[in-house]
């Protein structure tokens, strides 16, 4: 029988339409859902809380199997619960469709529940909480709908299902289909089952079309394309905004305390995100998430944070939540993040090599930049600031600063952008204040080569080595062909890489000791630099090797044991996607495999 117990966390899928997140358990619970927007608090919380979390769950009275699968090249999600007295099937959806001239995105979920086989009896319980679980919320009964109200938050259960049955918990044969619509602000005022049905249809016809105009690389096809829709529902449409993913808490292994608030869009992985959305051919989001990075930058002093809210907020203010039990104990809770008052320089680069396409790239209408000087200006101004000093690095140390190879790394990066740049817009001026960056950066990272060893550090006077390194050779800092980069792809596979493929960030202490589990972005980096300097049947290898640590739906965490194989972190993790994404389109480019559009 499938529990609801903490262990079976990661069997959940999630749908989304790009104004919120869900997740489905196997179970059949509503394990996370955040209202209105994705760094709400949650309306369903199980997974951090299970009694204070309240649930959505659709039951049989007796014990079960479950199978759970996605509606092919959709995010629309299935659950099929099999019992001694039949099978039933509920189909979970966000509807997201184009209805008049723009999309149809609401703040709605709906269940269906369709028997299959025999009369199987069943239990809908649904107890939503307010406050982050502090208060549930009350039901007041209407014609053919449940009202939830309580602290901030108003949603209605619009429902063909006996409102009694579910206020009772009482179980009652499934005879024939049936619907559950939460609403949220707004009431339903149509038709349920036509409603139902008429957005489920549009809803798999819209993620259909959208895979279509896709270009998917012909290699592990299906793990690319989920990994697209995954990434899709992490955008946050009325921003353009990306979200690492749609959790907070989730222990990046057990004990360790690095329990992070991920609901929010961290500028410093921005070029991975945009690199994975342009391999794809999926151009929309790209100059969404673009007008997101440019209205930051115009509205921001002398350096960027490393994270900013959904709607650009930049106060993140970090605090933990003492009442919640947390996944399988473990706490604490925290929502907001503290790592927005970091410095992390690498950024400044980061925004400027990710909005290079709009420069380089034909398909963008370049008469469109008419703000092109002034804010190349602007953040080459950045780094003329900040290039000599010391920073907490891509990992985000709380108490600890270097001058670390990978900031640097993109600050090289950067200017070279800002050249191309300057170059398009024929300003000499801005030219040569990038070749002087270039210059200054490549000097602070070759400060960090260790002739002995013939690796890169991860920082100027460190003997640590870091997986962020490898971005060396994918960046072109380093021929990949040199043997310089060879080497240095050897000594980093030495330290810190396992038997099958999974790599760690670092093996060194930091700020909460030694990390104990693999960082899945870091093993698709190194899929990535095998496959760039020639060693391609080892990377695939590697792919290969990494792939399996997904769930039952092909969603990966953040972090793998690599003892256990199980999964830790936030969950999915929208960047092991993107690097997932990135590391396939590198390998079905050296193999030379077609891409289908």
């Amino acid at each position: 029988m499938v529990s609801m117990t903490a262990t079976h966390l990661y069997q959940t899928g999630i749908i989304g339409n790009c104004s919120y997140i869900a997740h489905i358990h196997k179970n059949t619970n509503i394990s996370w859902l955040c209202w209105p927007k994705f760094d709400s608090s949650f309306v369903f919380g199980a997974m951090l809380d299970e009694q204070k979390g309240g649930k959505c769950t659709i039951l049989p009275t007796t014990e079960y199997s479950s199978q759970q699968y996605y509606i092919e090249n959709t995010n629309v999600l299935r659950t099929e619960i099999t019992a001694a007295d039949g099978k039933y099937r509920i189909t979970d959806f966000a509807p997201r469709f184009h209805l008049h001239e723009r999309y149809f995105k609401p703040l709605m979920l709906v269940r269906k529940i369709e028997p299959l086989e025999g009369t199987p009896r069943i239990k809908v319980a649904c107890e939503p909480v307010c406050d982050y679980g502090k208060g549930k919320m009350r039901s007041a009964l209407g014609s053919n709908h449940i009202d939830y109200f309580g602290c901030d938050e108003d949603m209605r259960l619009t429902t063909n299902v006996s409102l009694n049955y579910i206020l009772d918990e009482q179980d009652f044969v499934l005879n024939d289909p049936k619907y559950l619509i939460f609403t949220y602000g707004y009431n339903l005022e149509a038709p349920i089952v036509a409603t139902a049905e008429d957005f489920l249809r549009e809803t798999v016809a819209y993620w259909r079309m959208w895979i279509k105009h896709s270009s998917i690389a012909g290699f592990h096809q299906p793990l690319v394309i989920r990994s697209a829709l995954v990434l899709k529902i992490h955008q946050y449409e009325d921003t353009g905004s990306i979200i690492a993913a749609s959790t907070t808490s989730l222990p990046e292994s057990p004990g360790s305390t690095r329990n992070w608030d991920y609901r929010y869009c961290w500028l410093r992985d921005s070029f991975y995100v945009l690199t994975s959305l342009n391999h794809i051919g999926h151009f929309e989001e790209m100059e969404k998430y673009f007008n997101y990075i440019s209205d930051i930058t115009f509205d921001t002093d002398k350096r960027y944070q490393p994270l900013y809210g959904i709607t650009g907020k930049r106060d993140i203010v970090e605090e933990t939540l003492d009442h919640l039990t947390g996944y399988l104990g473990e706490k604490p809770i925290r929502i907001g993040n503290q790592a927005y008052e970091h410095i992390q320089n690498d950024i400044n680069g980061q925004v400027l090599i990710s909005m290079l396409p709009l420069y380089t790239d034909h398909r963008f209408v370049f008469s469109e930049r008419g703000d092109s000087l002034r804010w190349i200006d602007g953040v080459l101004t950045k780094i003329e600031m900040t290039i000599d000093e010391k920073d907490a690095g891509i990992w985000e140390f709380r108490n600890i600063a270097n001058t670390h190879c990978y900031s640097n790394l993109f600050q090289w990066a950067g200017a070279n952008a800002a050249l191309k740049m300057a170059k398009t817009i024929g300003n000499t001026s801005l030219e040569d204040r990038a070749k002087l960056l270039i210059d200054k950066a490549a000097a602070h990272i070759e400060a960090c080569y260790d002739e002995e060893r013939k690796v890169y550090t991860n920082a100027v006077g460190s003997k640590h080595l870091d997986a962020s390194t490898l971005q060396l050779i994918m960046m072109n800092y380093l021929d990949p062909s040199s043997q310089r980069a060879k080497d240095h792809l050897i000594g980093l596979e030495k330290e810190l890489k396992t038997e099958d493929g999974l790599f760690y960030r670092y093996v060194h202490a930091d700020d909460f000791g030694k990390p104990k589990t693999t960082f899945l972005i870091c093993a698709f980096w190194y899929v990535e630099a095998l496959a760039c300097v020639g060693r391609l049947e080892e990377a695939v290898e590697a792919f290969e090797n990494i792939i399996k640590y997904c769930n039952h739906l092909l969603l990966f965490s953040e972090d793998v044991d690599a003892k256990t194989g199980s999964q830790w972190g936030n969950f999915p993790q929208a960047y092991s996607h993107v690097g997932l994404m990135n590391a396939a389109y590198r390998i079905a480019k050296k193999l030379d495999k077609p891409v289908f559009l």
